[in-house]
């Protein structure tokens, strides 16, 4: 069984890693090259950096940011935010990234999806779905939370998945900084009916959360901000945590 992967992600905001609730209310958190790299020392599997404003204002995404994260750290990173065309694709992997997160430009042009496939290799594309749960079903969102969509969760992974995407990077918009557990049924889900690994996202406050995402909600990873920022939870005791509870974690 392959090991679960625990995933920091830094959201960033004017050069500033924040942090909010419900994709509002943002705090600022610290400096976006010291936390991954402190991250990285500290046993996280991957990280993941995302621009959240990016898409919203028409910016490409960061790209001295991602060459100085590259410089500093020694595990994978995905980079997300404003990628809409190869080009932007080509020029994040150039700066180090590992990876990239497509999420708007996925539901606007599902064919980019396949294009990034293609050239890159389906193990380079992320698709993220920030979707909220409402009246029964799970609407998927644009533009970091902001836009709802007539597209639905479930859905839009299974056509993300056949039409390459490596990953599915699920964040409940419901669960986001809320710190009360992840959307596990949703995510088990996904997990019964996809073939490509699952990213919980959206709702860890406790260590027992994360244990719950692995063992119910059948996520590959799990991925957290606050906890992780704010000192709450410390990945190592976090992962001698899991250990205990019988999951196969990377020490």
């Amino acid at each position: 069984m392959l090991a679960k992967r625990i995933i920091p992600c830094l959201d960033i905001k004017e050069g500033k890693t924040v942090k909010g609730v419900n994709f509002v209310n943002f705090r600022d958190a610290g400096d976006p090259v010291e936390l991954g790299a402190a991250y990285s020392r500290a046993g996280a599997d991957e990280l993941v950096y995302l621009d959240i404003t990016a898409s919203h204002e028409g910016r490409k995404t960061f790209t001295e940011l991602v060459k100085k994260v590259a410089a500093h750290i020694s595990i994978p990173f995905t980079v997300g935010g404003g990628i809409n065309e190869l080009q932007d694709v080509d020029r994040l992997l150039g700066a180090g990234a590992d990876k990239v997160s497509i999420n708007s430009a996925a539901i606007r042009r599902p064919e980019l999806i396949g294009e990034i496939a293609s050239h890159f290799g389906s193990q380079v594309c992320v698709v993220a779905i920030d979707a909220n749960w409402e009246n029964g079903e799970w609407i998927c969102y644009l533009n970091g939370g902001r836009i709802p969509t007539d597209k639905r969760l479930f859905d839009w992974a299974r056509e993300a998945e056949e039409r390459g995407a490596g990953e599915i990077l699920f964040t409940s918009m419901t669960h986001d900084g809320v710190k009360e557990g992840y959307p596990n049924d949703a995510l088990a889900h996904l997990a019964d009916t996809l073939h490509i690994p699952v990213i919980a996202s959206g709702g860890a406050g406790k260590m027992e959360h994360f244990r719950d995402a692995f063992s119910v909600g059948k996520a590959d990873a799990a991925l957290a901000a606050s906890v992780f920022h704010f000192g709450e939870i410390k990945i190592e005791e976090l992962k001698l945590y899991l250990q205990r509870e019988g999951i196969n974690v990377r020490l």
